[in-house]
């Protein structure tokens, strides 16, 4: 019996309980968690916004030690530190074909079945295929991928959604080139790594936006070379620092309509805005159909970074430890499984960046 953060139902409260976690099975590994962060999307699917089969174990950015293997496994062993996976790709569906592996058709197959019990015997599924809110966990086999050397377990969780979505963001999605301006919308565990990542593509000036005046510290210690207060003049205040034409590339971390049309309007003639926030389906964006002409600017989505985990990991592995990415400074809170329904509060309030449970 491990300790888990289960969601019983969607709009209901965690509860902190005991679970039955079966060994591996053919083609499984077993997992001790080290750390789990508290990322949006688990707020997301706790309230509807997404949906998710439940009784559930939610948390799918975290990173751990192999405890056992089943059958057929021989890509790591026993004693190995892992990152989680929580969107592996199939490898044959049309999108893994042509190289778009971020939009695998069977990447959250997994959370539809049943990977353990309650200890009345209720069945609980993954959330998000990994189920990191628990002290140990059972997966597939691809849903793990060595810890790259020189990399720290605890923040090597970070890793598993914040910081490949905030790389990605910047150079895969955007493709920001050196020299081009970037305004990044919330200053999250995610807007922190995409901060971050502006830098590293060299990028300038970067500029931060957020409703709260407290994240400007960390924004900038992050990279921000501005910060600028959301109001409703913020489209305006970023075209002053942007000599009036508007930021080469918006990257929204939040998923509100609100601030999603305003990234947009903050984008100079011929800008790139990436929406990284999950909104909710009621959140409508609306554009006419002159301004999508006169602007010409591109309006993209932005799933898990359009990042491949197997290539882009070794990668930041190498930032990492040339001291250009620094995973810790993402983190504004270290908590414990009970932690977790005071983390999402946070969020709701914007308070902090990223919540990290450790084990």
């Amino acid at each position: 019996m491990v300790r888990a953060a289960v969601l019983p139902a969607v709009g209901s409260p965690l509860e902190l309980v005991e679970i039955d976690l079966p060994e591996p099975g053919p083609g499984q590994v077993r997992v001790k968690l080290a750390a789990a962060g508290v990322c949006h999307s688990d707020l997301s699917l706790s309230n509807g916004t997404m949906k998710v089969p439940t009784p559930c174990v939610l948390g799918h950015e975290g990173a751990g030690t192999v405890l056992a293997v089943g059958e057929g496994v021989d890509h790591i062993a026993v004693g190995d530190a892992v990152v989680l996976n929580w969107a592996p790709s199939c490898g044959s569906c049309h999108h893994c074909t042509i190289g778009e592996v971020w939009l695998c058709v069977s990447a959250l197959a997994g959370s539809a079945n049943v990977y353990a019990r309650t200890a009345d015997g209720q069945d609980l599924h993954p959330g998000l295929n990994v189920a990191a809110f628990a002290e140990e966990t059972v997966v597939a086999a691809n849903c793990v991928l060595p810890v790259p050397d020189g990399v720290p377990l605890t923040d090597a969780a970070l890793l598993g959604c914040a910081v490949l979505t905030g790389y990605g963001a910047i150079h895969h999605s955007a493709r920001v080139r050196e020299g081009e301006s970037v305004a990044v919308y919330g200053v999250g565990g995610v807007g922190l790594a995409t901060l971050q990542s502006a830098r590293i593509a060299g990028a300038g000036p970067i500029i931060a936006v957020d409703v709260s005046p407290a994240k400007e510290e960390l924004a900038r210690a992050a990279g921000a070379t501005e910060f600028v207060l959301a109001s409703d003049t913020t489209a305006k205040d970023i075209r002053k620092l942007t000599g009036g034409r508007g930021a080469d590339v918006a990257v929204e971390c939040v998923g509100r309509a609100d601030t999603i049309r305003t990234a947009w309007e903050s984008t100079r003639r011929g800008g790139r805005t990436t929406v990284v926030g999950i909104g909710g389906k009621d959140q409508q964006v609306t554009f006419n159909a002159l301004e999508l002409f006169h602007w010409g600017r591109t309006l993209a989505g932005c799933v898990y970074g359009n990042c491949d985990p197997v290539a882009d990991l070794p990668v930041l592995a190498e930032h990492i430890r040339a001291g250009r990415l620094d995973l810790s400074a993402l983190v504004t809170e270290h908590i414990a499984l009970d932690g977790i329904p005071a983390a999402f509060e946070n969020m709701i309030a914007g308070k902090g960046g990223r919540a990290l449970v450790v084990f």
